[in-house]
This record gives C-alpha cells, structure tokens and sequence, in this order.
C-alpha cells in the first residue's frame, strides 16, 4: 500500500486515542477538531461562503425565483373566447349591434354600477365621469376597514360634496369591519362583497338589468356600456379586456385586463364577484390603471391595505423615496417578476414598462381636466407629498 494511506491510516489512529482521552469536553473539542481536519478547502468554501450566500438570496429573491420557474409547475389559463368589438363615433347603434351579431331593443337597458371604495377618489371621478351618460344607480360600498383589518376612515363620505352631481342616482352605504388579526385578507373582500349584494338589492336592481361588477380603477369605456345597454341577445355573462397601466396613462402594460365584468342580473344566480365567471370576454373595452394615485401616501396606504399586502416582504419597500423613484423608473413597487405562464412572456416583460406618449382614447373628463389630473397623464411622473390620504 501507499505512504498516503499508512499516513492517514496514522492520523485516524491518533485522531481515536486523543478523543479517547481527558475530560468529556476536551474529549468533545478534540473530537470536533478531528472531524474538521478531515474537510478540504473547498468543503469549508461551502459551508462558510456558498450555503450562507444561497441562504441569503433565497431570502432576497425567493418570490423571485417562483415566479421565474412558474411555467414548470403552473398551466395558464384556459383561453377566453374574445369577441371582436367594433366601435365608431358615426355608425348607428343598429349597425353596430349588427357587426357584433346582435339584434337591438326597443329601448335601452337600467345600467348599475357598483363598486366597493378604498380611497381612489380622483380614479372614482374620472369613472362616474365617464360612464354618467349610460348608468341608471352608481351603487358605492366603502368599510371603516382595510381588506387586512387596519381601520380606515370613511374617505368617500368625508369627501362626498365632491361628487354631487351623481347624488340623485347615488345608493351609498358603509359596513363596519370585523378586524380580525391574522385572518385572510380575502375573507374580508369576500365578506365586504356580499354586502354590495344586498346593497344593489336596495337600490333596486331587477332581472335583466345590467350591473357593472368592476374595482374602481377597472374603467370600462362609456360606448362599451351604451352599446350593451342598447343590443339584445349579449351573453348573460360578459368579461371586459381592458388595457393595463401603472402609475398612469404613461405606462402601458399589456391588454390582459379581463377581471372586470357585465351580468344581466339574475336575482337567483347573480352575486358580485372579481373572478372569472364566464369565458367570454369583449375586446378593447376600458382601462384598468393600477396604482394610480396621486400622493406617495396613497401609493404606501394600499400597499399595506390591499388583499396581496404579503408582498411587502421589507419595510424599505414603503420608503417615499423609493416608490417616488419606482413610479419614474416604470419599475415594480414588490420588486417582483411579471406574472405569466411563458418563460417567453415572463423575459419579455422582465425590466421597467416602456413609456407611451400617447393619450389618444382615454377617458374623456380625463382630457378635459388634464390640468387638474395631470400626473396621470404622460410626462408627469412626479408625485406631490401628503401625510394622509384623505
């Protein structure tokens, strides 16, 4: 045999007696020492450097590397059947109807739309703005609590001689939480949700009528409710696309919006939902702006209220300073991947969202007030500064 083996054969030997030997934690110490002269440079470079540095990165960036491997463990979605929608300023309702393969009525359906209210009061006036013409009862639901059990004020009925000139079609009503710490953020939505049930119900919503189930900042265009309220035959069941931005009208996302939805009401079936619930959807129908305020405490007031509140993993992440930068850079306020189905799509959308400069077909009162609401408008990425959010 080899000196090499003779050699290690030796200091195994010696290894054993001097463990054997002494005191019980001598003989501990000597014996950890014998263990660790039997590790190599690069076992100590594992344990000590590369496992550590795993350790931490997973910590940082484990949501990260979820989202990046979700094409291998999750399918997309089933595809939603996507009917063409045509729309023009000067074609008769008739034709319209017709090109979508409906028939038109006699007289145009009752619209309600209904929303439960956090604090989106600039988002809330453009909305009302945009679909007064067509809309029969605007149904408003707000809570003395946030989706995670933190109290709130009521901000609408504080700020109700704002919205005046809906109050003859207004139905409001406000519930008081339940703050029940720990619980599921969705439980409270699902129970505030309910409550905007029984609320249309006051308001006098019927069979075959047609209720918008909407967030606030989902904004459905006001020809897409005329042309519903006006065709027969539409499905009992309708999803919008919409077209996604963040922070603004200067960040255009995609047009995979689809949560927003329009239900001839069934008093037996109909229950104010923000799922899927049919799979037909009409196109280019809206806009759904996403955290689009207009006071950095408003952007770090949903962070904490909103159903997906988990992903403040680090309290840095509600830095003023930080989100300010975050809105300019087009980046993402949870530091998280694109949520997709493809590593295709997922790379793709990696990175801030591109700017858009145009303002062609927004909202209407949006245009009309651009001074007023410019930070929502292209080139106005600079946020004012509030304590509160009222």
């Amino acid at each position: 045999m080899s000196d090499g083996y003779y050699n290690s054969k030796k200091t195994d030997d010696i290894c054993e007696d001097v463990c054997g030997q002494g005191s019980k934690a001598a003989a501990t110490i000597s014996r950890l020492k014998c263990v660790l002269r039997g590790f190599d440079l690069r076992t100590y470079l594992f344990f000590f450097v590369l496992m550590p540095f795993g350790i931490l990165a997973i910590y940082l960036h484990g949501q990260k590397f979820t989202y990046f491997f979700r094409p291998l463990w999750e399918s997309p979605p089933k595809p939603f059947q996507t009917i063409p929608h045509y729309y023009n300023e000067n074609v008769t309702m008739q034709s319209l109807c017709s090109l979508h393969g409906w028939g038109i009525r006699e007289s145009p359906r009752r619209v309600f739309d209904a929303v439960l209210f956090s604090n989106e009061k600039d988002l809330l006036t453009v909305r009302w703005n945009e679909l007064y013409p067509y809309v029969t009862q605007f149904v408003l639901l707000e809570s003395n609590s946030t989706f995670t059990g933190l109290p709130k004020p009521l901000v609408f009925k504080s700020n109700k001689d704002q919205f005046s000139f809906v109050e003859p079609r207004l139905t409001y009503g406000s519930i008081g939480g339940r703050f029940r710490k720990g619980e599921n953020p969705f439980v409270e939505e699902a129970y505030q949700r309910v409550a905007l049930d029984h609320l249309l119900r006051i308001a006098g919503i019927e069979e075959d009528d047609l209720l918008i189930m909407s967030d606030v900042d989902e904004i459905p265009s006001a020809h897409t409710i005329n042309l519903l309220r006006w065709c027969d035959d539409i499905p009992h069941v309708l999803h919008l696309q919409l077209k996604n931005y963040l922070y603004s009208f200067e960040y255009y996302v995609d047009s995979k919006s689809w949560r927003a939805s329009i239900h001839r009401y069934n008093p037996r079936k109909t229950r104010y939902a923000h799922f899927r619930q049919s799979d037909v959807m009409l196109a280019d129908s809206g806009w759904h702006c996403s955290f689009c305020f207009r006071h950095i405490s408003e952007f770090i007031f949903k962070m904490k209220a909103y159903s997906h509140s988990d992903r403040v993993r680090f309290s840095h992440y509600l830095n003023p300073k930080r989100i300010q930068d975050v809105i300019c850079e087009g980046t993402d306020l949870f530091d998280m991947l694109p949520e997709e189905y493809t590593f295709k799509e997922i790379i793709g959308k990696m990175g801030p969202v591109p700017r858009s400069y145009s303002a062609v077909h927004l909202p209407s009162y949006l245009l009309d007030n651009a001074e007023q609401y410019k930070y929502l408008l292209p080139g106005n990425c600079i946020r004012e500064k509030q304590t509160g959010f009222i």
